[in-house]
């Protein structure tokens, strides 16, 4: 079943249908549109939705979008400030200059982008988890992971807004107006620019020279929803950007892009959306490290092994294998940080004479014909040695502590569709993340038991 990807772009009965206006600007900002689809409300799964008009081939190019027809901190109205101040913008998330811009263009009635920002006529329909009441947060998504990320994030945006927004708006009272440009507005966009920006990948030659590329705006693309199982994709090339079809699609369906590798934690903390299981093939689950290390301290019966444990863990530490706020990710066929974990079980398994040896050699030694040194694949983790599956088994036991309900309640409420349908949408997203999660957790327990 299709998950509602994506906010709907503008709050139902906001008036007349901005969607007119904006196909007028596209062809006048020299956007192409292919005639074998159409940007609509029908037929997508959530606002609006690109759907084929036409049978599509793979290959073929679904729209063009120049790149001066991109919003972004270089084409805004305002460029040539936010460029003279690039040094004073500079930030943990590098997103300001592009939420100036935004501010901006939102608020000003003659913006150039103003046909295209109309889609979204007001930001309430943005349902991201930092909107939600800290209480319905913690009540729904304890366990997830995601009140502690929008806790990061709301103290980031509460951060920037005033030591960089504020006195910068201050600086240029002509063009900005603190009891306009609020703070709300600032995280309101924040979550609109979480939702739909795209940011572009670096040439593998400047991966490890320069920063990630700062987010942009693409009109018509950020129209796209997304799922796991997507039928197209975005291509960059030095003058414009491509929607292009992955594979065949058929009249009458809805055409998906895809943001990326998204568990449905992470799709529900920065776009508001989830899919529903089984259909996120990407879905994870984390284990928290400590917790590992809290397994291991647990099963110590004594001062002395008490002792070798937190040695073990601060030797770890040194080897980058852990950290305090780290997290062992966990898929359905494998774990995505195995030889993380794999050193980390082995290291903590270790008697006071076998980590001894370990420490001499600064954690290096032959594990050439060591299984557990390769990739930790369901298989191999079925075949761990022994007290590596019972401190992994103990740390799986503890995650599932952390959430305020079982497996067995969650998949009676998703098997009931009574109860479901009487569900709010909040809930109902917040069940699919913790069901996806307990179900990876309960396959490892049982990979180990």
């Amino acid at each position: 079943m299709a998950s509602p990807p994506k906010r709907p772009k503008a709050a139902a009965g906001s008036g007349a249908d901005p969607l007119p206006a904006f196909l007028a600007w596209c062809g006048r900002a020299g956007l192409e549109l292919s005639p074998k689809v159409r940007l609509s409300r029908r037929g997508a799964v959530a606002g609006y939705g690109m759907v084929a008009a036409e049978e599509l081939e793979a290959g073929e190019v679904l729209c063009t979008v120049p790149r001066t027809a991109l919003l972004s901190q270089h084409t805004s109205a305002v460029r040539a400030l936010l460029l003279q101040a690039q040094e004073a913008l500079q930030s943990q998330s590098g997103w300001v200059p592009l939420l100036l811009a935004l501010l901006h263009e939102y608020t000003a009635s003659n913006s150039h982008w103003q046909p295209y920002l109309s889609l979204w006529q007001d930001f309430r329909s943005l349902d991201h988890p930092m909107f939600w009441p800290e209480e319905e947060r913690t009540r729904l998504l304890q366990g997830t992971g995601i009140p502690e990320a929008v806790d990061k994030d709301l103290a980031n945006i509460h951060l920037e807004y005033s030591s960089i927004i504020l006195p910068f708006m201050k600086a240029h009272p002509n063009i900005f107006d603190p009891k306009v440009h609020t703070l709300e507005l600032y995280k309101q966009l924040v979550a609109f620019v979480m939702a739909y920006s795209f940011q572009e990948p670096l040439e593998e030659e400047d991966e490890d020279k320069k920063g990630p590329n700062p987010p942009v705006m693409v009109p018509v693309a950020d129209i796209l929803n997304h799922v796991a199982n997507h039928n197209a994709n975005l291509e960059y090339a030095p003058h414009c950007l491509r929607m292009v079809t992955t594979q065949p699609i058929s009249k009458g369906q809805e055409i998906f892009n895809t943001y990326g590798q998204m568990a449905n934690w992470q799709l529900l903390h920065m776009y508001g959306f989830t899919e529903p299981y089984p259909g996120n093939t990407n879905d994870t689950a984390d284990i928290q490290m400590v917790t590992v290390r809290r397994a291991a301290l647990q099963r110590a019966k004594s001062e002395a092994e008490q002792q070798l444990v937190s040695e073990q863990w601060d030797f770890l530490c040194q080897l980058e294998m852990v950290g305090e706020e780290g997290a062992f990710v966990l898929g359905w066929d494998e774990v995505l940080t195995d030889e993380e974990l794999s050193t980390t079980l082995k290291v903590l398994c270790m008697s006071e004479e076998e980590f001894k040896e370990y420490k001499e050699q600064d954690g290096w030694e032959d594990d050439s014909g060591d299984e557990e040194n390769s990739t930790l694949s369901n298989e191999a983790l079925s075949r761990l040695k022994t007290p590596c599956k019972k401190l992994l088994y103990d740390s799986v036991l503890l995650t599932l502590e952390s959430y305020r309900s079982d497996l067995k309640a969650d998949e009676d409420l998703l098997n009931n569709k009574e109860a479901y349908e009487e569900l709010s949408r909040r809930e109902q997203q917040a069940l699919h993340v913790r069901y996806g999660q307990k179900r990876i957790l309960h396959q490892l327990l049982e990979l180990v038991h």
